[in-house]
């Protein structure tokens, strides 16, 4: 979410995107945060800084002083509909000093703060070693059925992997995002070799896809869907497995699982009880945290109580 491709995509759909690095005494980038703002005017409008900031080891506390003086000079000149808040979400393990008394814990996060992290360093033999015995059975289960897998960054692959994902949306009694957001998605990160699509075949038949994600030292696995035929030879083992593989060959030391939770409550828990068949490490960052504009605040209550 910060990087340049995906702010790009991300201006299709309608958000306003702003730029910033940080840069040494010699000119070189050391740090930076690209700022997102979607203007709603029946809302409190915020600046979202999803995955960041990034910023120079110690240099913390005066590159987010930098940041925020530019977040908070977007705000002034947005008017009417200027945001209240930066909302930022660095992926840190533990509150930093830098953040201060300033920051408050926002209600909802932009990202899911707890995920599943496989260990992509480790040889092929260790992470099927770690996995639950029986997500290594179900791949060899489908290794067994002959499953054939394939990675592509084709714009063909995009209707196919959309059945998919829309069936299991459905079947499954969640929102899913429309045609048009895929498109859009795909078509500005397969360009920049930063995503690709994954599909599980038997008998020359679809059965499962995934939606790959590269980014930095992860392939991260964003979205997914299966079809409810032939469940028995195991096609989405097959196919996060054979991503596992791929994402290491091409030198990723991370497979995200991107969202996880172990409560029964929570919307990704079955996803979540899936996912842990593969093992892996749960981990979990900070969180968001919104910084208040308090000049811009009075301003937005009167526009909203008019």
């Amino acid at each position: 979410m910060q990087s340049w491709a995906w702010a790009n995509f991300r201006e299709l759909d309608g958000y306003q995107t702003f730029r910033y690095g940080l840069f040494d005494e010699l000119n070189q980038l050391i740090g930076g945060c690209i700022f997102y703002f979607y203007p709603q005017r029946s809302a409190a409008n915020l600046i979202f800084a999803p995955a960041a900031p990034l910023l120079p080891p110690n240099l913390e506390t005066e590159g987010m002083r930098l940041l925020l003086n530019q977040a908070e000079k977007l705000s002034q000149g947005m008017g009417l509909y200027g945001a209240i808040a930066l909302r930022i979400e660095p992926l840190l393990f533990k509150k930093p000093d830098w953040m201060g008394q300033d920051f408050r814990r926002s209600p909802a996060d932009i990202m899911p703060s707890e995920t599943l992290w496989i260990d992509l360093s480790q040889s092929e033999a260790e992470i099927l070693a770690q996995m639950h015995p029986k997500g290594r059975y179900n791949i060899r289960l489908s290794q067994r059925y002959a499953v054939e897998t394939i990675f592509t960054k084709e714009d063909t692959a995009i209707p196919h992997f959309y059945d998919l994902f829309y069936e299991t949306a459905q079947r499954q009694g969640f929102l899913s995002e429309p045609y048009g957001y895929f498109i859009k998605l795909c078509q500005n990160l397969f360009r920049e070799n930063m995503a690709e699509i994954g599909f599980a075949k038997y008998n020359g038949e679809i059965l499962a896809a995934i939606l790959l994600i590269y980014w930095g030292e992860s392939c991260t696995y964003l979205y997914g869907g299966r079809s409810e035929r032939a469940k028995q030879v195991m096609p989405v083992y097959a196919l996060h497995w054979a991503a596992m593989q791929r994402a290491k060959q091409l030198g990723y030391r991370i497979y995200d699982f991107y969202g996880f939770s172990d409560d029964p409550t929570h919307a990704y828990y079955q996803f979540s009880r899936f996912k842990v068949k593969f093992g892996g490490k749960i981990t979990k960052t900070i969180g968001a945290y919104d910084y208040f504009f308090y000049d811009c605040l009075a301003d937005v209550i009167m526009r909203l109580l008019r």
